[in-house]
């Protein structure tokens, strides 16, 4: 017996996605699981859900993200919690579901009792995300579905993201997102879930004998050749394009006569196509019908009757006839007993088919309906419907309301993202614009609306005159705003004038003068400056009497120390870990320690950044606080870094970056802020583009690390961002010594110095001494340099700092025992401190001076070097250190990167050819135009060949010449 079509299908048969239909089968037929269908408007992903769901014996609940939705958490599910046939089982329901009462009234009888409100909004919606959870896991075996996932708010969003981390043994999810939306926020998520990564569902257009089949399906006749074709040009191959087309032509034509009327297919135009389709049926109906079908255009997707009738002034019997006539020729569907247009894309031709005068009339009918129905008052709704009926006052109370209930919610980003609507409006009375601009400047950090609400804030700060306390609440959020942005100068220029306006205001100071004391963010400011801005920030927090501000300052006290190396911010950090107050701010946790892994890396702690990141990923998942999640990975792949695990590593920055190069915006020193991330947080896409650097600098090509660290420096400077400025100078400082540019690395080293006097804070510089002294040598200058880096590292608990001073005395050392010493000191302090990369160099330098004087174990440090390098992948290191082997008489042992490389010391013929083609001076984008390869693959002939020829760049192997075999 054939299955029935759904709803408004012409075709009884699902065309074309067999291995689709089979992935899904895999999925739900082992739980937990997790499927994401994505694809086009009309490719056919409901279709293909709706066809698994048919042969499926498990329990299904349904849910429908709509376009147009109340910023009420969980709506989705919520829905189809209330399509569920029976909430009882044999078995108890967990007490905690008792938190969805007051969401799901109509059930509270089926549902445990109620639980009492707790205090803190975040507690309470983890309550909820847990009972939600467990009515699944009741619920269970079961399916759960939610639909158009493009166009969930931040709450759901974030409860998939719940949901995947804790999804309970007997339910498999599927999503379907349409593409082209924009990122879909819960991805990372989904990749990560304990149960596996999402499985992802990609659709995409028929083939032209898959449009051929479905035609065929529908007409119940063959085909001719031309006709199959012309189908295929007219519809993309989308299926419900093909439907609708077909539906057109049986309205004029026996389904039999239809293929061999080629003419009637080729009227329709191709870009319009859909549009034809649309309004031709809109026109089958009688002028009643389409006055309501308009209406129910502008109400929303799934209009309801009683809306209809009040919209429309038409009677009940009038509007079921003309739903019916609409469902009838297709433009509507039913679904759960009401009439739903059948595709979002039908809604929006019917929409814009109705006049703008009479839009705007229908509008405001539709705001004037919801607000007398049953219920609570639909905010969200009213604002847009008052806002496009062009009813100022209406649609700002309402968006107001809206960004009110929202943030209630805890769903910052779209209480944002109301407030910006409402100020966009140009006639608001002024006290209303700064109300709302205050409320904005509070909700943007959080809701990630940066790019909109900076302008507006700047606008506002400038044309309006405010009272001090506002006007400084105003600057204060505005300088956040810019710091997220990574407009490091800019944001702390903004918050130093905030800190004259707020003296009436000290919790809000307190919280200010916190922020100017962290050193990493901006050029041009003392550390004493930033030392005497957090004793203003502690005499404020102390006015202020609030524990939240006081935790707040505590927390940049111990980073101010922190990044100068201080013995006692372990101290300070400790405690304030084991502060319940800063424990019961989940959030405020995940950024301290995120923001202390960062410090302790800068300075070379990386036991101690391992344990704060781990600690910081630990509280960011509990809360569920997704906005870090891309901070924790920049942070994670920069522990990675420093530890020597690399593998996979250079693809991961990567992406952090923005795959497939990088490419930073105007950036500085990564704070893990909410919204962190690279796409949403500048700052961390700079740290991104520091780490890219520093990798390639090891790895090759050389080239592209020297433009990825000068785009570091260069949107750096322009930002007024002191990191990562200092360590991509110095970064690049050392690479232009390896390629023997004494000049371009003095000269960078000699400007991550001033910098580094400028901020005075020495343990940021060390290592920028040491490229500077590696490229003088010893002068009465270096000397005397060295001599001031000893005294500004005095007392300072800084491995990298500490081991970098040890190796500029023993360069600028006379005495060659008390040298030996000095480096061999370096090596053991970056050994025990954990830093593999640093560790090989230090090796490799202790290893060449003494095989050079032929003292001590010289060749077996170089062969250790060589080993450390090569399980990092370190290519470019690798050809160095092959060479001063060779020149020193220091065998190398083959294998030595795990059984590789197969032609061992000689190069292949592929790499010969593109070593010769090099040696011309061809670029690499010359060269694989030449051999029709990659870049990438040109890029990584050229970087085998080095190693295996002892040549530290290209430009030596174009002063060699011929090329023979080693």
């Amino acid at each position: 017996m054939p299955r029935l079509a759904p709803s408004g299908s012409l075709s009884d048969v699902l065309i074309g996605r067999r291995s689709e239909l089979a992935l899904l089968r895999t999925v739900i037929a082992a739980p937990p699981s997790l499927a994401l269908v994505e694809g086009e408007a009309g490719i056919g992903k409901s279709r293909l859900v709706g066809e698994l769901l048919s042969a499926s014996g498990a329990r299904r609940l349904v849910g429908q993200c709509e376009q147009l939705q109340e910023p009420l958490p969980l709506s989705p599910l919520l829905d189809a919690f209330r399509l569920a046939a029976d909430l009882t089982a044999s078995r108890p329901v967990s007490p905690v579901v008792g938190a969805l009462v007051p969401l799901l009234p109509e059930l509270a009888e089926r549902l445990p009792p109620p639980l009492a409100p707790l205090p803190d909004q975040r507690a309470e919606r983890h309550r909820v995300f847990r009972a939600a959870v467990a009515l699944l896991d009741h619920l269970s075996p079961l399916v759960l579905v939610l639909e158009d996932v493009h166009w969930a708010d931040g709450g759901t969003h974030d409860f998939l993201a719940f949901l995947a981390a804790h999804q309970p043994s007997d339910v498999s999810v599927i999503l379907t997102v349409r593409t082209g939306s924009g990122a879909l926020p819960i991805r990372e998520a989904l990749a990560r879930a304990p149960s596996g990564p999402a499985r992802v569902v990609s659709l995409t257009p028929l083939s032209p004998p898959e449009v051929e089949e479905l035609a065929r399906s529908i007409l119940k006749a063959e085909l001719p050749g031309t006709f199959a074709a012309l189908l295929y040009e007219k519809t993309g191959g989308i299926p419900f394009v093909v439907e609708e087309v077909l539906r057109t032509l049986l309205e004029r034509l026996p389904a039999d006569e239809i293929p061999g009327r080629p003419d009637v297919l080729s009227a329709l135009a191709v870009p319009t196509v859909l549009r034809d389709v649309v309004l031709q049926r809109l026109s089958s109906l009688d002028g009643a019908a389409r006055e309501i079908l308009g209406a129910a255009a502008v109400i929303g997707t799934t209009p309801d009757d009683r809306t209809l009738a009040e919209v429309t002034g038409r009677g009940p019997l009038e509007i079921a006839k003309a739903l019916a006539s609409a469902q009838a020729v297709g433009l509507l569907h039913e679904e759960d007993g009401r009439s739903r247009f059948r595709h979002a894309l039908a809604r929006q031709i019917v929409y814009e088919s109705v006049t703008a005068p009479e839009r705007r009339w229908l509008h405001l009918r539709t705001a004037q309906a919801l607000e007398t129905g049953p219920g609570p008052r639909p905010v969200a709704r009213l604002a847009h419907h008052f806002r496009l009926a062009g009813r100022t006052e209406e649609f700002v109370s309402n968006a107001e309301a809206a960004a009110g209930t929202a943030l209630s919610h805890g769903n910052d980003a779209t209480a944002a993202r109301f407030l910006l609507q409402a100020l966009e409006v140009g006639s608001l009375p002024r006290e209303t614009r700064v109300r709302l601009a205050v409320k904005l400047g509070r909700v943007a950090v959080d809701g990630l609306a940066h790019a909109e609400a900076v302008p507006m804030l700047e606008r506002l700060l400038a044309t309006e005159p405010l009272p001090a306390h506002l006007r400084g609440e105003l600057r204060f959020a505005l300088g956040r705003l810019l710091r997220q942005q990574g407009e490091a100068r800019a944001g702390h220029l903004q918050i130093e004038r905030a800190v004259g306006d707020l003296g009436d205001r000290p919790a809000l100071l307190g919280r200010a003068l916190a922020v100017l004391a962290a050193p990493e963010t901006v050029v041009d400011r003392h550390v004493s400056e930033h030392t005497a801005r957090c004793d203003e920030a502690e005499e404020a927090a102390r006015r202020s009497g609030d524990p939240d501000v006081d935790i707040a300052v505590r927390i940049a006290r111990a980073s101010l120390l922190l990044e100068q190396g201080h013995p006692g911010s372990g101290r300070l950090i400790d405690d304030l870990l084991r502060d319940d107050r800063l424990r019961g701010v989940p959030r405020e946790h995940a950024r301290a320690c995120l923001n202390w892994a960062q410090g302790a890396l800068h300075i070379g702690c990386l036991e101690r950044a391992e344990a704060l990141l781990a600690e910081g990923r630990r509280v960011a998942d509990q809360a569920e606080y997704l906005r870090v999640a891309e901070v924790v990975e920049l942070v994670t792949a920069a522990v990675d870094r420093a530890a020597g695990r690399w593998d996979g590593l250079e693809a991961r920055v990567r992406r952090l970056g923005g795959a497939p190069g990088w490419t930073a915006s105007p950036g500085a020193g990564t704070t893990a802020s909410p919204g962190a991330g690279t796409a949403a947080f500048p700052a961390a896409s700079m740290e991104a583009g520091l780490l890219l650097g520093a990798l390639l600098a090891a790895t090759g090509p050389a080239e592209e690390a020297v433009a990825c660290l000068g785009e570091v420096i260069a949107i750096a400077e322009r930002a007024g961002a002191v990191w990562p400025l200092i360590p991509a100078k110095m970064t690049l400082s050392r690479l232009l010594l390896t390629l023997d540019d004494v000049a371009g690395a003095a000269a960078h080293a000699t400007a991550a110095l001033s910098l580094v006097r400028a901020k005075g804070n020495w343990v940021w510089g060390a290592e920028t001494v040491l490229c500077l002294v590696d490229a003088l040598g010893r002068t009465a200058g270096t000397v005397e340099l060295v001599d001031e880096l000893g005294a500004g590292l005095e007392g300072a608990d800084a491995p990298i700092a500490r081991a970098a001073l040890l190796t500029a005395r023993a360069v600028v050392s006379q005495d060659p025992p008390e040298a030996d010493e000095l480096l061999d000191g370096a090596r053991t302090t970056l050994q025990e401190a954990g830093l593999r990369y640093e560790e090989a160099q230090a090796a490799e330098r202790l290893g060449r001076w003494r095989c050079e004087r032929g003292t001590g174990d010289g060749g077996p440090l170089l062969e250790a070097a060589l080993r450390l390098y090569a399980a990092m992948g370190a290519d470019r290191d690798l050809a160095r250190i092959s060479r001063i082997m060779r020149q020193n008489g220091v065998p190398i042992p083959y294998p030595w990167r795990g059984g590789r490389p197969s032609h061992g010391q000689t190069l292949s013929s592929r790499e010969r050819e593109v070593a010769l083609l090099a040696a011309e001076g061809k670029t690499n984008q010359e060269i694989a135009t030449e051999l029709f390869l990659s870049r990438r693959t040109v890029e990584s002939h050229i970087s085998s060949a080095l190693r295996k020829l002892g040549l530290p760049s290209r430009r030596e192997l174009r002063a060699q010449g011929g090329l023979a075999d080693p």
